[in-house]
């Protein structure tokens, strides 16, 4: 009996390792809402910026001014104040990977 768990162990091993690796965790959701206005990634090509591959202490210094009002603009401002300053931080740090 102890040889057929060992082997039912071992063979449970086995289908794991020759399993496909779990996909790369996605970004998280609330980065997406940016994507309307700022374009896929931050690459806009319209009058609005584009906010990939910018310096992280700028994106998110940036947000922080819009969310605290200090900073105004059409609609950022109203937007920013729905994210938490650990959101921010992700953003910013999110888009500051981008090319």
């Amino acid at each position: 009996m102890k040889t057929f768990f060992a082997l039912a162990g071992l063979l449970g091993c086995a289908g794991a390792l020759a399993a496909e690796p779990p996909p790369a965790a996605p970004f998280p959701y609330f980065v997406a809402n940016c994507f309307n206005c700022h374009g896929t990634e931050g690459n806009t090509k319209s009058a609005i910026p584009a906010i990939a591959g910018r310096e992280r202490a700028y994106l998110e210094a940036t947000l922080k001014a819009f969310k605290d009002g200090s900073k105004q603009a059409t609609i950022m401002h109203q937007l920013a104040k729905g994210y938490t300053d650990e959101e921010i931080a992700v953003l910013a740090d999110y888009f500051s990977r981008q090319r």
